[in-house]
């Protein structure tokens, strides 16, 4: 199993640590200002010993500014040394896979040996906004083909179709033919079964998207580890899960953080998109009784409180799950607030402060 998959455990934690970043943009803010906070964050990451920073691919949500992973992911290599820094993911679908492995390719050439390639086969946006993506008539359009976009976008990172494909004769740059070279491992992400069990077949590292599905976690990290094969990147399953905290000093502040990210998926799932909504805004939005279950369901999955809370429910989380890695998002309001949490975690777990 190579270092690029297998993290270093620091300090207490049971296993290592990574971040999600969703670049999440409150009211009253801007993109502009979201993105500086990706900045801080993964700079604080890097400076705490969190593995990896992901950044998740979303389209047409006003309240989220990561329609563009390579983008923002070339960003933040040009602002740390050490962090790995990966998508969490691609939506594969979305995009022709030489396109991708251009991308990344680049990627690989900017931070030599600390890029993750996160593949994804949902839309992470709305149906019609897939179909204006996919230049489809249908959003599933091209997600039934995930194995095949998979086989073709690993042989472009490779460069090693074989003699009379029609693609043999062109070449991923930047990429191998330019000389021998790492190139990002792929990961498979889902929050259903059909990813999981592909990444085990396949010998992949799987991440499961915890952080809004987490019935089907432990369903998914055993159909992916029974489905595992061995492969020339993995001797052994490796999983990861995203998982959604906030800590704060105060409990009573952590959950009132915690109530816009609820608000806010409930009117994404109401059709009704918008920017992360304030704490005052969250606390003020008169629910029916279908709202609140579907709040209280939401806020029932984040791992928030104080930090030892958050480090008990981290701690519990991964024994019940197995999980070789937890990757935290904090899909709140506040940047303050995410990057306050983070660092209040890392303290709960004694992560050392390294070196710049």
């Amino acid at each position: 199993m190579t270092d690029a998959i297998r993290g270093e455990t620091r300090g207490t934690a049971p296993v290592p640590l990574s971040v999600l970043d969703l670049v999440t943009v409150g009211r009253g803010g801007s993109a502009t200002e979201s993105l500086a906070t990706s900045v801080e964050l993964v700079r604080l990451a890097e400076r705490r010993g969190f593995h990896r920073h992901w950044v998740a691919e979303h389209h047409s949500m006003p309240g989220v500014a990561s329609s563009s992973p390579a983008v923002i992911l070339a960003h933040l290599a040009a602002h740390t040394r050490r962090i790995r820094l990966g998508s969490g993911g691609v939506m594969l679908p979305n995009h022709a896979p030489l396109v991708i492995a251009e991308q990344f390719g680049t990627l690989e050439a900017l931070a030599p040996g600390r890029v993750d390639l996160g593949l994804g086969r949902a839309p992470g946006t709305d149906g019609a906004t897939a179909a204006a993506l996919r230049r489809a008539e249908s959003p599933k359009e091209g997600a039934d083909d995930f194995p095949d976009q998979l086989a073709e976008l690993t042989r472009f990172l490779d460069d090693d179709f074989p003699d009379g494909h029609p693609y043999s004769r062109i070449h991923a740059i930047p990429g191998p033919v330019q000389g021998p070279k790492g190139r990002p491992p792929v990961w498979l992400l889902g929050s259903s079964g059909f990813s999981a069990r592909l990444a085990g077949l396949l010998g992949l590292p799987f991440a499961f998207a915890h952080h809004f599905s987490g019935r089907n976690t432990i369903p998914a990290l055993d159909l992916y580890r029974e489905s595992f094969r061995p492969s020339g990147l993995l001797d052994a399953p490796y999983a990861v899960i995203s998982v959604a905290t906030l800590a704060a000093e105060d409990a009573a502040e952590a959950r009132r953080q915690v109530l816009t990210g609820a608000l806010a998926m409930l009117q994404l799932r109401s059709g009704r998109p918008g920017l992360m909504p304030t704490p005052e805004e969250a606390e003020a939005y008169r629910v029916s009784p279908v709202e609140r279950e579907f709040m209280d369901e939401w806020v029932g999955n984040v791992l928030y409180g104080t930090p030892d809370e958050v480090r008990t429910g981290l701690d519990d989380l991964q024994k019940r799950t197995g999980a070789d890695e937890l990757m935290l998002t904090a899909n709140v309001h506040s940047g303050e607030a995410r990057l306050r949490s983070h660092g209040l975690i890392a303290d709960a777990y004694e992560l050392p402060e390294l070196a710049e």
